[in-house]
Order: structure tokens, then C-alpha cells, then sequence
């Protein structure tokens, strides 16, 4: 149990079960359409896991997010605050303001918030260049890789041979990472990534 990211297949984007995508993936294409964008429907499949594949994305939102959002506070204005972490659906595409869906799901009760990977990518790699995240933070996050870095020890031993801006507080870190590596993926694999 808890709150996951995961990448989202076409299958369930646009699918028409009680637990899929569906009905945000036709609300996203309204308003992209009423924006005069094209709609969004190259979503990839669902691929077998294949470990550090990079096809599928997977991680679980673990600690505490209170360091992240000091430092979030810290380092951006609110809009960007809003961007980066108030979505329910990241998509691959750029968008110049979030897209707020009259479309509840189990995650929202009246709204779902959409953002453009590209805005969350700049914004997060900014938070990264701040904390100075280190290059052996895990990339391909198929099945808990970044989670399990920063829980079970690699990241603290890490912490502890070379201390850094990143060191101090290893639950923000996770998140600036986690959002990081979530935009990553979806740009680089074109998909949806959502809470589950």
C-alpha cells in the first residue's frame, strides 16, 4: 500500500475501466484541442519489466516531504511550486500553463491537474543544480531503483564519503530527484506518469 508514480500505458490512458485514464485522456484532448494544440494520443504500450530497461516508470513516495517543500518555498516562486509538485498527470507535452480537468480521480475530488513534462523538467533541474543532486542518482526508475537508493542505505553511504549540499536533508533530495526523474521518463518514453 501508499502512493505510488507510475508510468501510464495506453491501455490505461485510454481506456474506459473504472480505475483507468480515460476519462482524463478525453478531457486533456478537449482543452488541448480548445487551445488549438494538437490532441495527445502517441502513447506508448505497456512494456514487459525488464530491469533497468528504462521502459517503465515506478517509485513510492516514502518520506517526508517536509524539507522539499522549504525548499521548494526557498527556491521558487509559487507558480513553479504549483507546477512541480501540484499535478496529477505529467504528460510529454510542453505546456505553457498547467491544464486544470473538471474530472475527479482517486488522487482529487473536483479537479486533475495536468503539467507539461518540459516545465516540470526545467524546474526540477533547477532544484537538482541547487542541492547539488550527484550524478550516482539512480535514472532508470522501473521498479523502485530511486526509491530503494535513497531507503536502503546506497545514498546515505554516498552521503557519508562525500558530504554535499544534497547530503543534508536525503528525504528532499529523493523528491527533487523523484520529480526529476518522472520528467525524464515521460519526455523520454512520451508517456503519461500519474499517481497510483
Amino acid at each position: 500500500m501508499g502512493i505510488y508514480l507510475v508510468s501510464v500505458g495506453a491501455e490505461d490512458w485510454f481506456g474506459e475501466e473504472e480505475e483507468g485514464w480515460g476519462e482524463v485522456s478525453s478531457a486533456l484532448n478537449h482543452e488541448l484541442r480548445r487551445r488549438g494544440l494538437p490532441p495527445y494520443e502517441a502513447v506508448p504500450d505497456e512494456v514487459e519489466f525488464v530491469r533497468g530497461s528504462g521502459q517503465a516508470f515506478e517509485e513510492k513516495l516514502i518520506p517526508s516531504m517536509d524539507g522539499f517543500v522549504a525548499l521548494c518555498e526557498a527556491h521558487l516562486s509559487p507558480e513553479q511550486v504549483e507546477t512541480l509538485c501540484g499535478w496529477t498527470v505529467l504528460v510529454p507535452l510542453s505546456l505553457d500553463e498547467d491544464v486544470r480537468l473538471p474530472v475527479d480521480t482517486s488522487f482529487t475530488e473536483s479537479s486533475t491537474m495536468v503539467a507539461g513534462a518540459p516545465q516540470v523538467l526545467a524546474i526540477a533541474e533547477r532544484l537538482a543544480s541547487v542541492i547539488e543532486l550527484p550524478p550516482e542518482t539512480p535514472e532508470m526508475c522501473d521498479n523502485l531503483d530511486l526509491t530503494m537508493w535513497f531507503m536502503d542505505g546506497a545514498a546515505k553511504e554516498l552521503a557519508a564519503a562525500r558530504p554535499g549540499a544534497w547530503s543534508k536533508d536525503l528525504d528532499a533530495a529523493f523528491y527533487v530527484a523523484l520529480f526529476l526523474r518522472a520528467a525524464q521518463h515521460s519526455i523520454r518514453r512520451g508517456c503519461p506518469i500519474a499517481y497510483s
